[in-house]
C-alpha cells in the first residue's frame, strides 16, 4: 500500500513538473502590449521632401516586454536609442529616449480613437514659456509608418513640428 502511495505521489509531482516546464505563458504578449507592433522591424526614413534622414531598427527584447529602437540619422554622426514599454500598472505606453548628444526624452500615453500611438512628455519649462513634447505615430495607406514630434503650448496646441518621418519598410 505504502509503495502504491508513493508511486501515485511520483506520477502527480512528475506531471506538475511537466506542466510547469511546458507552460509558454508569455506575460506581455497581450493586445495592449502588441498596439505598437506596427512598428516592428528595419526601415529607411524620409522627410516630406523624399530625402532619407536616417535608418531605424525596431526589436523586442525580455520576452516581448521592451520594445528597442536603434536610430541613425543619415549624416551617420547622430544616434539615439529609445525603450518603449506597456505599463501595466497604469495601462499607459512609455518611451525613455537617450541620444548620443545626451539628450534624454520620456514620453508617456496611448492608442488615441485612430489608432495612433500618442505619447507625450510632461511640462517642461522653456526660456520662452512652457511646452511639451508629443510624438504621434500611425501606419498611412501604404503601409509605412509615420511619426510626427510637435511641440505643444501649456493648453496643448501645436506651436511647430520639430519632426516629421516617413518611415518605409527595408525588404
Amino acid at each position: 500500500m505504502k509503495r502504491t502511495y508513493l508511486l501515485f505521489v511520483t506520477i502527480l509531482l512528475s506531471i506538475n513538473i511537466s506542466m510547469a516546464q511546458d507552460d509558454n505563458t508569455c506575460a506581455c504578449c497581450t493586445e495592449q502590449h502588441e498596439a505598437l507592433d506596427f512598428w516592428l522591424g528595419d526601415w529607411t526614413v524620409y522627410n516630406s521632401n523624399g530625402d532619407i534622414v536616417g535608418n531605424n531598427k525596431l526589436v523586442k527584447l525580455q520576452d516581448s516586454c521592451v520594445m528597442q529602437e536603434n536610430w541613425v540619422a543619415a549624416n551617420g554622426t547622430n544616434t539615439g536609442t529609445s525603450y518603449n514599454f506597456y505599463d501595466q500598472k497604469d495601462s499607459t505606453w512609455n518611451q525613455v529616449w537617450i541620444s548620443n548628444s545626451g539628450n534624454i526624452l520620456r514620453l508617456k500615453g496611448n492608442l488615441n480613437s485612430d489608432g495612433e500611438m500618442v505619447l507625450r512628455s510632461e511640462l517642461i519649462a522653456g526660456k520662452k514659456g512652457n511646452y511639451y513634447n508629443q510624438i504621434t505615430w500611425f501606419e498611412d495607406e501604404n503601409d509605412n509608418v509615420v511619426q510626427r514630434w510637435d511641440i505643444l503650448t501649456e493648453e496643448g496646441e501645436k506651436i511647430k513640428t520639430v519632426f516629421e518621418g516617413i518611415y518605409k519598410k527595408d525588404n
